[in-house]
């Protein structure tokens, strides 16, 4: 059986750039972790990357609600810090916006998978999409969000997409209970 670890977003634009913020940063040791854990294993790590047209991301749907220009240059969509390390060949990586139908579709010819696990950011946005197609499209396959490796700007919101996941039998580890 092979785990699947997911590392959602996780790069300069929303660590350090237009969309960065302090939690995001603080995430690099533990994605760190797990990666190391998954690739000592020899288990399955796939990255998505947000990507936009730069000059065309104003005049989208997402460019109206959230008018900060992001990742539409190499340097914004490049993968943070000693994480980048990990997105090479050897690895699957998923360029999209949001929730990605590519990233479900890539499984679907798998046999053998025991579970999706999501890291990264925004926990709110493209954690909580992703990990919602992944359970739509793979019902009987365990999804795990670990509470320690995902971050969102608003804390609040961060939260409550941890509560429709679970709500949604995604499993949320390592979260604080209040």
């Amino acid at each position: 059986m092979t785990k699947v670890l997911i590392v959602v977003d996780y790069q300069n634009d929303f660590v350090t750039g237009p969309l960065g913020f302090e939690k995001a940063k603080e995430l690099e040791a533990p994605i760190l972790k797990k990666l190391e854990e998954y690739w000592n294993r020899g288990d399955m790590i796939v990255f998505t990357k947000d990507m936009h047209e730069a000059e065309k991301y104003l005049e989208t749907q997402e460019g109206k609600y959230l008018p900060i220009p992001h990742c539409v240059d190499e340097e914004g969509s490049a993968i943070y810090g000693e994480v980048a390390k990990y997105c090479h060949e050897g690895n699957t990586v998923i360029k999209k916006c949001f929730g990605s139908e590519d990233l479900c579709a890539r499984f679907y010819f798998y046999e053998g998978i025991e579970s999706f696990e999501l890291v990264g950011v925004v926990g709110s946005i493209c954690v909580l999409s992703n990990a919602v197609l992944l359970k739509a499209n793979y019902p009987e396959i365990r999804v795990i969000v670990d509470a320690n490796c995902i971050a969102s700007p608003d804390d609040s919101m961060n939260e409550k997409a941890m509560d429709i996941m679970q709500n949604l039998q995604i499993d949320v580890i390592n979260r604080r209970q209040n």
